[in-house]
């Protein structure tokens, strides 16, 4: 066996639009290629990602470590308990803030996610780099990706994704769900744009190692890119850890190398200097 690479998604992989450059696919194509195995560690759900025009991959991480599949074969999901959703459905739409339910069966939004959302993805995209028209384009093709429903109470959630009217919604999120996972995620520099919920000790180094001991692969072989401060638990458990350009701060600072920027090829050039293409 060759080495283990694990991807973040956006920002890495695909840029801020949601394209993923053509250099990156042939990078991992050829990768796979010369015998290594590449996967996707994402914050993404399966059902966010199936939309998204990404190369053949061995598998993924997905759901921010909650769910684990390689070669089709689904090695580990944990997802929130519906007591779980109705507590957080019922506390967002309390303080009336859109949020969206990642399912691998898809994304559900409540209806202040659908007043809120244009508006706060124009936000990230136009702080990840993308003039007024892509920005309007990259907010409409991600919400044209969810569903509209008042059946929010489900059982098959991985995490829940709720805009901040302010970080303090954050704040109170971890303040009224203590046995849960909370992050944020947002636009430039990292701003919090985005709280998320998750179920708790769910995260991608915990996730990798469980892929791991699936594939009996040694953590000496693990390779991993991130561009941002959550893909630290990715960076904290591999053996090799590369920064894309366009990463922060806090990311750059724990890489062993840093790459160019995702649009920049940014990808393919660290893979040939590892030697994996």
């Amino acid at each position: 066996m060759g080495k283990i690479v694990f991807l973040d998604v956006d920002g890495t992989l695909i840029d801020y639009e949601a394209k993923c450059p053509d250099s990156a696919k042939q990078a991992v194509e050829l990768a796979r290629a010369n015998g290594n195995k590449v996967y996707i560690c994402t914050g993404c759900s399966k059902a966010e990602i199936a939309q998204r025009d990404l190369p053949e991959l061995d598998g993924m991480i997905g759901a921010n470590g909650g769910y684990v599949e390689d070669a089709g074969e689904v090695v580990m999901h944990q997802s929130l308990t519906t007591d779980e959703v109705r507590h957080i459905v019922d506390w967002c739409n309390g303080r009336h803030l859109g949020f969206y339910l990642e399912a691998n069966s898809g994304m559900y939004i409540n209806e202040w996610f659908v007043k809120q959302a244009p508006a706060t993805m124009k936000r990230y995209a136009l702080g990840k780099g993308a003039d007024d028209a892509a920005a309007e384009a990259a907010a409409d093709s991600f919400i044209g990706g969810m569903t509209r429903t008042d059946d929010l109470y489900r059982d098959d959630v991985n995490k829940v994704s709720f805009i901040l009217s302010t970080y303090q919604d954050h704040l109170d999120s971890k303040e009224e769900f203590p046995t849960l996972e909370a992050n944020t995620w947002g636009g430039k520099g990292e701003l919090a744009l985005f709280g998320d919920l998750g179920p708790t000790g769910i995260t991608k180094k915990h996730a990798i190692a469980v892929l791991l001991e699936h594939l009996g692969a040694s953590q000496a072989d693990t390779i991993s890119f991130g561009d941002a401060k959550i893909d630290l638990s990715m960076f904290e458990p591999c053996a090799y850890n590369v920064a894309m350009g366009n990463g922060g701060p806090e990311i750059k600072a724990a890489a062993d190398y840093i790459t160019d920027d995702v649009n920049e090829d940014g990808l393919y050039n660290a893979f040939r200097h590892l030697g994996l293409i």
